[in-house]
């Protein structure tokens, strides 16, 4: 037997694996690096969280993976040299973070890499029939596991692309494996530059398990910030929202697109909800003069108010009432007091944080890419809601250090 394959395979017999999972997501903050031990699989599934750290992109990284973000037209040759680039950056990293936890690389069974997505397009998106739905995520898995040493494990979304799926949301496997709990209907709301959840009901059958999008989360709230405000990357603590007023006109036009109205799942991202975005509505709604504070205060009632409806929608039929559920928050729109409290109030259940669950909020999803690797190593085949159209595969592409 090859001698990589031998070692994967005495991996998936340890009692429990060491994995980094790394996240990057759409709001280019930086790499987030869970160092996580891991036992079991599938139902089984235990995780520890050993060490996190998000280590913050410089300008310069921000600014080159820009040139690429969910454009259409892009500098071909730039990409390509980014997705190394950015391959053996995320490797500095990982070292980076084991010397200051004074870990071993060859102490690490594997990393899982999310890698940098640059372009979303769900057919429902892209509209073009011969072609089906497409992600792309950049950051080699190859340049990862050469420069560190480590069994790599990427390209996760690929693999539920060819199932059918789109590619997103993925959090449903780990959400379900560690989350779910017989006895207590949950909802797992993830927001990060686009908001998602997973509905986990009491029953924990997985068929009826769900993860969907709903809309922006931070993605225009950043958007615009960096606009108008070019000294501040995002709105901290809601501080800039806070001083303005809700536009009722372009609040209307911000939700009349028809991706709000499509059946769940479905996904999205800053290809819809960009800054030309907020634009249009303004045009449509003749609100070109609303203040930048007003707009900041507008777009984050824009992101409560759909998350709040696609919450409602999801549970509307399901003969449990609201407010027997409760709302496990994450990602950065968990720290936005403004967001959280207008949610809190649209909708009438309990609210708390990943963290009440062992699992920090700002780490909940590079932890879930680790479960993810972890099953591509030692789990094995679960069913989530296929009736409702999600691909039970969501496996990684595995690249050896030699």
């Amino acid at each position: 037997m090859n001698s990589n394959l031998q070692k994967l395979y005495h991996v998936a017999k340890q009692k429990t694996r060491r994995i980094i999972g790394l996240m990057s997501g759409t709001s280019l903050d930086g790499l987030d690096v869970a160092l996580c031990e891991i036992s079991g699989a599938g139902a089984t599934t235990e995780v520890e969280l050993v060490h996190f750290a998000t280590i913050s992109y410089s300008e310069d990284t921000k600014n080159e993976v820009r040139q690429v973000f969910a454009k259409r037209e892009i500098d071909f040759q730039h990409l390509a040299m980014l997705n190394e680039w950015i391959g053996n950056l995320h490797a500095e990293i990982v070292l980076e973070c084991l010397k200051r936890w004074q870990v071993a690389p060859t102490s690490i069974d594997a990393i899982a890499s999310h890698g940098q997505t640059v372009m979303h397009a769900p057919k429902a998106l892209h509209r073009q029939a011969k072609f089906p739905n497409a992600t792309l995520q950049i950051g080699d898995g190859c340049h990862i596991a050469v420069k560190t040493g480590i069994t790599t494990i990427s390209d996760f979304r690929q693999k539920h692309l060819a199932a059918g799926g789109e590619g997103a949301p993925l959090a449903v496997y780990g959400d379900y494996f560690l989350f779910g709990k017989r006895g207590e209907n949950r909802i797992l709301l993830n927001m990060g530059g686009i908001a998602n959840f997973t509905y986990l009901p009491a029953t924990m059958r997985a068929e009826d398990v769900f993860v969907t999008d709903t809309g922006p989360g931070n993605t225009l709230i950043d958007a615009v910030t960096r606009r108008c405000f070019p000294q501040l990357s995002f709105d901290r603590d809601a501080a800039l929202a806070k001083q303005g007023n809700v536009h009722p006109p372009l609040l209307a036009a911000l939700k009349a697109n028809a991706f709000f109205r499509q059946p769940f799942p479905k996904t999205t991202g800053p290809e819809l909800f960009s800054s030309a975005y907020v634009d249009d509505a303004k045009c449509a709604s003749d609100s070109m003069n609303v203040s930048a504070h007003d707009t900041l205060a507008t777009l984050t009632r824009f992101s409560a108010e759909t998350i709040a409806e696609a919450v409602h929608h999801a549970v509307a039929g399901t003969g449990v009432a609201l407010s027997e559920f409760t709302i496990y928050l994450s990602g950065g729109g968990a720290h936005n007091p403004l967001l959280v409290a207008w949610l809190q109030e649209l909708i009438a259940c309990r609210f708390s944080t990943t963290d009440e669950l062992a699992i920090a909020g700002d780490a909940k999803e590079a932890v879930l890419f680790a479960v993810l690797a972890n099953e591509t190593i030692a789990g094995g085949r679960c069913e989530f809601g296929l009736r409702r159209g999600i691909p039970s595969v969501a496996m990684g592409k595995v690249s050896f250090p030699s």
